[in-house]
């Protein structure tokens, strides 16, 4: 075999690229996973904040106005299928304290922290905390206790 033949033989090629490129791709893949999780999570912890904040404008004491969204934040991280690690969930409920005809909003926060070491990317912290608020007015014309 002259050396040009040695130079064109390609034996062996298609190993090599494997052995290169297989540890990329699944590098790839659990950043796809990654990503794929904050984004889930984040649109959960999203959808828990608005429906708790809705559920409490509904209500007329502050008292059952924070029950009432507490209860709908949980409810809504649940069916999502959520497992935070550490869960908060808070409700104002200051604008109950407004008079009749006056404009008023509550506003629920619900923070997650999400488990990411279960992934095993190199350089991943263990975990990411996503917070969302949202604001729904309080009709103001609706008597308050």
């Amino acid at each position: 075999m002259s050396i040009a033949e040695r130079l064109r033989d390609d034996r062996g090629a298609l190993s090599l690229e494997a052995v290169i490129l297989f540890p990329v791709l699944i590098l790839v893949l659990l950043l796809v996973i990654t990503f794929g999780r904050i984004g889930s999570a984040g649109n959960a912890v999203d959808t828990a904040a608005r429906n708790a904040a809705r559920a409490a404008s509904l209500e007329r004491t502050g008292g059952a106005a924070s029950s009432a969204g507490s209860q709908m934040a949980r409810s809504v991280l649940d069916q999502q299928g959520l497992q935070c690690t550490s869960t908060s969930i808070s409700v104002s409920t200051g604008g109950f304290s407004a008079q009749i005809g006056e404009p008023a909003s509550t506003t629920a926060t619900v923070t997650c922290v999400v488990r990411l070491s279960d992934i095993g990317l190199p350089g991943l912290p263990g975990s990411k905390t996503l917070s969302s608020s949202f604001t729904s007015s309080i009709d103001s014309y609706r008597q308050r206790g």
